[in-house]
C-alpha cells in the first residue's frame, strides 16, 4: 500500500480525523456506523468491522484493519499510525492526529480496510467483479 502524502500542510486535528474517517466510511457501499460499546463507534460492512472510533486521553483516535505487511509499513512510514489501539496489532493499525495524518491518508487507510473485510464476505455478499469494484471506489475516493 502507498499512501504517502507529502508532510503535513493539511495535517488533521482529532476531531477532522474523526470527521474525515467516518465520511469515507459512510461513502462505502453497505457501510454503516453504530455504537457498540460506551465510548466505542463502528464502521461495519455487512456485520463485520472495519473501522473503530474511540476517546483516548481527551483525543479521538480511529483504528483500521490492515494487512499484517502493511502494518509495519504504515507503522514505520507514519508517525500518526501506530499498531491497533485495544487490538489485534497484527490486524489492525490506530491513527491519531499527527502532522503527517492528512485527508487523503486517512481516506485511503479506510478504504483499503472496507476492501479487506469485503474480500473476506461470503460470495453472496461481495460484488462479482472485486478488482473492479475496489479500482473504481479507488478512483471516486482518492482521485
Amino acid at each position: 500500500m502507498n499512501a504517502r502524502t507529502p508532510a503535513a500542510v493539511n495535517a488533521l486535528d482529532d476531531a477532522e480525523l474523526y470527521r474525515v474517517a467516518c465520511k469515507a466510511a459512510l461513502a462505502l457501499p453497505h457501510a454503516e456506523m453504530y455504537d457498540f460499546a460506551r465510548g466505542w463507534e463502528a464502521a461495519r460492512v455487512h456485520g463485520k468491522w472495519f473501522m473503530l472510533a474511540t476517546v483516548r486521553d481527551e483525543t479521538r483516535l480511529v483504528s483500521m484493519k490492515a494487512h499484517p505487511d502493511d502494518v509495519q509499513a504504515l507503522t514505520h512510514e507514519f508517525a500518526a499510525v501506530q499498531p491497533g489501539y485495544h487490538l489485534n496489532k497484527r490486524h489492525w493499525i490506530t491513527v491519531l492526529p499527527n502532522a503527517d495524518a492528512d485527508e487523503r491518508l486517512v481516506t485511503a487507510l479506510v478504504l483499503e480496510s472496507y476492501l479487506a473485510v469485503v474480500a473476506k464476505l461470503p460470495k453472496r455478499d461481495r460484488p462479482a467483479d472485486l478488482g473492479a469494484f475496489a479500482s473504481s471506489l479507488r478512483a471516486e475516493l482518492l482521485e
